[in-house]
Parts: structure tokens; sequence; C-alpha cells
């Protein structure tokens, strides 16, 4: 397994868990939190690609948008939770 592919699942856990901590209530909500952080960091790497923007990149892993593109969806999945 290539070292970004393990940092972007450890740093997408690590954004759920940490929302998790922050909002959650279960341990429902830290797996979906979890599963969230991670495909919302892949999401992000994705239109990172896409995009081109190259702000801030460790080997081929667009850190920045990634990042942003996580927590956005982090807090989308809570506002859905709470307005279902």
């Amino acid at each position: 397994m290539p070292p970004f592919v393990l940092l972007s699942f450890l740093l997408g856990a690590v954004y759920g868990t940490a929302f998790h901590l922050w909002r959650g209530k279960n341990i429902q909500d830290l797996i979906i939190y979890s599963l969230t952080g991670f495909l919302g960091f892949l999401l992000g790497q994705g239109l990172g690609n896409w995009l081109g923007v190259d702000l801030f990149m460790i080997g081929p892993l667009h850190i920045v948008e990634a990042t942003l593109t996580s927590w956005g969806s982090l807090f989308l999945i809570q506002w859905l939770k709470v307005n279902r």
C-alpha cells in the first residue's frame, strides 16, 4: 500500500473521530462520522486532482483540499442528521 493511501485513510478517520468527540452522541455516530470523514477526504483528493490546485501537497496528496472537503462533508452529514 502506498504511504499516501494510508495517510489519506488515517487523516479522514481522525477528522471523523475528532468530529464525533465534538458533536457525536453514540457509537453509531462514530461510525458514520469516521466513514464520512474518510469519504470526504477522498472526494477532496479527487477534486484537488481534477482542479489542478496545488496549495499544500505531501507527495501526490492534496492536504488542504481534502481536509476542507472532509470537514465540509462532516458538517453536511451532521446537518442532515439534525434536519431529517
